[in-house]
């Protein structure tokens, strides 16, 4: 299939009569310098993977009882230079009882669920998608799905009610449709009332969708308890419908299908096979330069076998017709070629190419790749490339192949895609790990086997490309967090049973150390972002035998409801005392107190249940005090009984209603400042 590089006194040559590079048995011999005989010796020292191994944090938490969570390690990045996935709050790990009679609006992918050609319901992407619905349907929900679809994907998509047809017959449930604009709102909550399963509005017809539009994504998300974003071919854009609404949901979660489009993603993230070799089809060299950069920094070798191969090939000085070559892209090319001569990896390209003549289409000929006469035009693979790329792979353990086996004349399917869907079919059967990106890809691999492993599929390639170029993906990043690690609540207490109280940025620990020694019929839960802090606190509570007191290491901003969620008694308290103000930039202030962790508190903190809220600067408590009571459903009340404590004239409690006081507190009482405090309690009240 492809000709060699090699490093000749620090310049790159073609090596005339090489015969193809094939594939050691062993990885150690594929990263071998004598296996790469195109780069010479002096790069012999040279070839070892330079990226940095990323960790997990948690380690605090798995050596105090804290189980890892295997799954989640195996599919976060092992290696390389980007971050960790997000661990992000899902479905499945959602408890189900609070779907119930809930508002959840479901953002679906048009391009699975509407598309024109027969739907196979056993295709993992469908099959998880339709679940999505299914699920929170049978859990007791009001489900409203928002969407964006056109005719190239369906030309029998006309307007919303042919479409909600199309979805009653998919879900089998009746789909009913809301118009969307900016009187809705009222209607959509009496509308609520006809159906389970609503439809708005083509969001294509809007294009406040595009601009993220503020006002817009308020409106999409008026009176939706729950967030459920299920169209992962979306999270590389930032979009009204996936990044916007998250601002005035209660909870963002990720469907079935777009939590397993993510493991897809981070699987392909992985090294922990080798050789891993990426196929690497299209054009648009310069465009995905880093994300080229990527992929040459982390496999064993690149085959490119789409338009891209001209510049791999222009850059080495061969000789390409000038209609072939990408404008801008030669520099970004030697750059790609120069990281793999780096690593002694090799990159290979086409050996021959079926051309067609210019003027009569019918006419086909077979050239060299180096020497494409004039007034021919490549349009797919040769024969002696075909057979190379089949011999070159054989010894893979992991395969990725991105981008359509596609040039410029070529039809939509060319028959070197149909050869390497056999080849890469026969390689799956040797336990070969094959994942297959874009749309054409995935396509010409389904018309090859029907019994192909669609969960290996991705079809929109622009979300991999995003992602190998860096890029933190908007859709992504707009979901709630949750904890990567499964909690072991029968290690961390004596009685899991007892009812809980949280602290929130617990600090130094004073307060519920002094708290779980006074009350032993509570359990005590502090959620710290400071790594000494906790590991002191846990110090603590191993010294002293305390069995009903526990510390995690978290950002409880983003992880609060996926951590208290699993906790099996209820949860009487929640307090925050002195968050710190960022009073150099305003936008930073109070920055703990989103109104995703509000919603969560009011969620999960059972009936009667109290808040505690104090500071040393009135400020912050007056905000603390407003978002709660802005962002508490109408069920957090002011509260001034229960423990016969006096509230001043100005609504603050004067004295600690606990009698155990924080750190910072007792040094703010110590110098005669006030304490700014008030509890909340929370009643049924009015949603």
């Amino acid at each position: 299939m492809c000709q060699l590089l090699n490093s000749v006194d620090g310049t790159l040559s073609l090596l005339n009569k090489l015969t193809f590079y094939a594939f050691p048995t062993k990885t150690s011999e594929f990263l071998h310098p004598k296996f790469s005989p195109y780069f010479g010796n002096k790069t012999a020292k040279r070839w070892r993977f330079r990226g940095v191994r990323l960790s997990l944090q948690g380690g605090l938490e798995a050596s105090y009882h804290v189980k890892s969570s295997n799954k989640f390690k195996a599919n976060c990045c092992d290696e390389g230079e980007m971050e960790p996935f997000p661990h992000v709050h899902t479905l499945r790990k959602f408890p189900k009882e609070e779907l119930v009679e809930k508002v959840v609006m479901v953002r679906i992918d048009s391009s699975i669920l509407l598309r024109e050609e027969e739907m196979d319901k056993s295709s993992q992407s469908v099959s998880s998608a339709v679940f999505t619905i299914k699920y929170l349907h049978e859990a007791g929900a009001k489900i409203i799905l928002v969407s964006d679809w056109r005719k190239k994907t369906n030309s029998q998509l006309r307007d919303a009610e042919t479409v909600a047809d199309m979805l009653s017959s998919v879900f089998q449930h009746r789909v009913v449709t809301i118009k969307c604009d900016y009187s809705a709102t009222l209607l959509k909550m009496e509308v609520l009332k006809e159906a389970d399963i609503f439809l708005l509005q083509n969001l294509s017809e809007y294009k406040e969708e595009v601009a993220n539009n503020s006002k817009f994504a308020e409106l999409l998300s008026s009176g939706v308890d729950i967030f459920v974003n299920d169209s992962f071919s979306q999270s590389h854009k930032i979009l009204a419908s996936t990044v916007g609404v998250a601002r005035f949901c209660s909870a963002c979660i990720a469907g079935f299908h777009f939590e397993e489009s993510l493991c897809q993603l981070q699987k392909v993230a992985r090294t922990n096979k080798r050789p891993y070799v990426a196929i690497i089809g299209g054009g648009n060299l310069y465009d995905k330069a880093a994300a080229l950069h990527f992929l040459v920094s982390r496999c064993d070798g690149l085959v490119f076998v789409g338009m891209m191969s001209f510049q791999i090939m222009h850059a080495l000085g061969l000789s390409v017709p000038s209609y072939l070559v990408e404008p801008g892209a030669y520099k970004a090319a030697l750059d790609i070629i120069q990281i793999a001569r780096d690593r002694n990896i090799p990159i290979l390209y086409p050996m021959d190419f079926w051309c067609m003549n210019e003027h009569l289409p019918e006419k086909m000929n077979i050239f060299p790749s180096h020497n494409i006469l004039d007034g021919w035009l490549p349009v797919d693979l040769g024969p002696k490339s075909l057979d190379e790329l089949n011999s070159s792979l054989v010894k893979c353990k992991k395969i990725l192949w991105i981008g359509p086996v596609k040039f410029k004349f070529s039809g939509r399917c060319s028959d070197g895609a149909s050869k390497l869907t056999q080849a890469l079919n026969e390689l799956r059967k040797r336990n070969c790990d094959i994942t297959v990106v874009g749309n054409m890809a995935c396509k010409a691999m389904v018309m090859e086997s029907k019994s192909v492993l669609v969960n290996d599929m991705i079809e929109n390639a622009s979300v991999l490309w995003e992602f190998f170029k860096g890029r933190k993906l908007p859709g992504v990043m707009a979901l709630d967090r949750a904890y990567p690690f499964e909690i072991d609540w029968k290690s961390a207490y004596s009685n899991p049973a007892q009812p809980l109280v949280v602290d929130i940025g617990s600090g130094s620990g004073l307060f519920l150390l002094g708290m779980a020694r006074r009350r032993k019929d509570l359990n005590f839960l502090g959620l710290e972002i400071n790594t000494k802090l906790v590991r002191r606190c846990m110090d603590s509570v191993h010294q002293y035998g305390i069995q009903n007191g526990y510390f995690i290491l978290t950002n409880a901003t983003t992880t609060f409801r996926s951590i208290v969620s699993s906790y099996p008694g209820e949860l009487v308290l929640v307090s925050i005392q002195c968050p710190n103000p960022d009073f150099n930039n305003p936008e930073h202030r109070w920055r703990m107190l989103k109104s995703s962790l509000i919603k969560a508190v009011v969620d999960l903190l059972a009936l009667d249940g109290k808040v505690f809220l104090q500071s040393d600067i009135k400020a912050v408590a007056l905000r603390m005090k407003e978002l709660f009571l802005k962002n508490g459903k109408g069920k957090l009340n002011l509260w001034n009984d229960q423990y016969h404590a006096k509230m001043n004239p100005n609504e603050w409690l004067e004295e600690n209603p606990f009698g155990v006081m924080s750190d910072w507190e007792q040094h703010v009482i110590g110098r005669g400042d006030p304490m700014y405090r008030l509890m909340l309690s929370k009643s049924s009240g009015i949603e």
